[in-house]
């Protein structure tokens, strides 16, 4: 068995639960409440400036010229493409340019960018290799299931499509065929690879609950109810 379908076999029950979560559930049906899309879209893009950060500096990491050039390019996709596509999603919603950049972390969002880029920074390359395969395959898998439950086109297709196209699940199988090359090449660090993969797709979790709950920092929630 691949090591990368042992760490989905691992995450199988995580798997189920994003599939499982109203957030996804009613986004498929395009049901999902805007200000809680309007949520993941602001703090997705933070997020998506820290993935761009943790791609680079796993490309610093690697002695490999062929997996170097790839990883800046990963960094180089999200921040000229990526990132565009959710600044047009963004002007959807009524958010501009200006809102996102000035969007600031809820701690969901400041847990799992500290994560990766820590884990990029400190551990071996196939550690960090193996933290940022969540994302990618659990976006291309729950976009899959999305579209499986979709009746009928709705204002959140795109979003399906996105993370169904061609050029994201080319993507995520250079992504899953690196968490293999890594795991041959360095068995020992297997363990450590998989309590990686886990922590990441916990938090891949915890995202799509942040944005459901409209999450806050604690101090904020104080301030509200003093409103």
């Amino acid at each position: 068995m691949a090591f990368s379908d042992h760490l989905l076999d691992v995450g199988e029950p995580l798997w189920s639960a994003q599939y499982d979560h109203p957030f996804v559930r009613e986004l498929a049906a395009g049901s999902l409440d805007e200000s809680a899309f309007r949520v993941w879209l602001a703090q997705d893009y933070r997020y998506l400036l820290d993935y761009a950060r943790t791609f680079a500096v796993l490309g610093t990491h690697t002695r490999d010229e062929t997996t170097m050039g790839r990883c800046f390019g990963v960094a180089d996709a999200v921040l000229s493409e990526e990132l565009d596509l959710h600044r047009s999603f963004a002007a959807d919603y009524g958010l501009t340019p200006e809102d996102l950049a000035a969007t600031e972390k809820t701690p969901t969002c400041e847990a799992y960018t500290n994560y990766l880029l820590r884990t990029a920074r400190e551990r071996p390359f196939a550690v960090g290799a193996a933290a940022v395969f969540p994302c990618g395959q659990g976006y291309l898998d729950v976009a899959e299931h999305m579209a499986t439950l979709a009746d009928e086109d709705h204002r959140y297709t795109p979003f399906v499509e996105k993370y169904t196209s061609e050029a994201f699940r080319e993507s995520v199988a250079w992504m899953r065929a690196l968490v293999d090359r890594c795991a041959t090449a360095h068995p020992s660090l297997k363990p450590e690879m998989e309590t990686a993969f886990r922590r990441s797709a916990e938090l891949e979790h915890a995202f799509w609950e942040m944005a459901y709950t409209r999450e806050r920092w604690p101090h904020e929630r104080a301030t509200a109810a003093d409103d």
